[in-house]
């Protein structure tokens, strides 16, 4: 039992060191897509073709002046940014390898938790500042995230309708004849706009709103905080690309096409960012409560009908 722990301690470390320097890789990826959509080189001057840039930037970001606004709340201001991006870490323990590892049977249950406690360190953070800038971007980012959670928690349940399972291990079996990017077309377009939402992208930024916020609830933040911050928002991108591949397109996470489908996904992040204007806040609400949870409520009896039609 004690070795099994240890084995577990140390496999997570792994991958949560793996996940770091995907990120790493993810920013560089975003700068050279966008350098080119502009018609412009991103970086390329740290290392070959700009290799070793993200490691530049997390030297110089770390190694900077740790500030902190005098009429901050200290001990909040200084613990969000750090659990921000230990709940984004914690979320990749739920990676369904068929060895086992962390895998459980309630695995939506806990993305769900987790992603719901996100949005008390994005509030929390905007509120210590003690800043109006940081405190309006996140309200804007907590009123976003929920808003967009309620579609996603309900898209995940249509699925534990049609699979009569929490695990993400099960999606593997399932989609083993045909993937469920064709049994739920409208459901996967639905799901990769509100991870948008969720994830606080273009077009959906508003919480980053710099022609009116300032770069929003982290506007006080500087070197190891923001530093901090930026990880946890781009590990969150890449876990949702992952739960997306899991969802919608196969999930057999031995193969390399599984890895390839993640980054086409991640890709598709950048590809939106590059080339769609800001959505306006007011048709964001709008979007939300009177087009995909509709949308997504209607999906769910739909697939509960189908359960009780064909299973009694």
């Amino acid at each position: 039992m004690f070795n099994e722990l240890i084995l577990l301690i140390i496999v997570g470390l792994i991958l949560v060191i793996f996940v770091m320097v995907g990120v790493a890789f993810f920013t560089l990826l975003e700068r050279k897509v966008l350098g080119y959509i502009h018609l412009r080189k991103g970086p390329n001057k740290v290392g070959v073709i700009g290799i070793l840039q993200p490691f530049g930037d997390a030297i110089k970001l770390f190694c900077k002046e740790h500030m902190n606004p005098m009429v901050s709340n200290y001990l909040l201001y200084y613990i969000c940014p750090v659990f921000s991006l230990f709940l984004s870490l914690v979320l990749w323990m739920l990676m369904p390898y068929m060895s086992g590892m962390f895998n459980f049977n309630l695995g939506l249950f806990f993305f769900l938790v987790c992603t719901s406690m996100g949005v008390y360190t994005v509030m929390l953070a905007g509120w210590s500042s003690n800043s109006n800038y940081a405190l309006l971007g996140g309200l804007r980012a907590v009123a976003q995230t929920i808003s967009y959670e309620v579609s996603l928690a309900l898209i995940l349940l249509s699925f534990v309708f049609l699979i009569s399972s929490y695990s993400l291990k099960d999606f593997f079996y399932f989609q083993m004849g045909v993937w469920f990017f064709f049994l739920c077309l409208p459901l996967c377009n639905v799901w990769f706009i509100s991870c948008l939402a969720e994830t606080n992208r273009s077009p959906f930024d508003f919480a980053e709103g710099e022609s009116e916020l300032v770069s929003g609830f982290n506007v006080e933040y500087g070197s190891g905080g923001f530093a901090l911050i930026f990880l946890s928002e781009y590990s969150s991108i890449l876990f949702m690309s992952l739960l997306m591949s899991i969802l919608f397109l196969g999930s057999n996470l031995n193969s390399f096409s599984f890895y390839l489908k993640l980054l086409f996904i991640a890709f598709l992040y950048i590809w939106v960012r590059g080339t769609l204007p800001r959505y306006r806040y007011d048709k964001l609400m709008y979007l939300a409560w009177k087009s995909f949870l509709p949308l997504s409520l209607n999906f769910l009896f739909f697939y509960l009908g189908l359960k009780i039609f064909f299973y009694g």
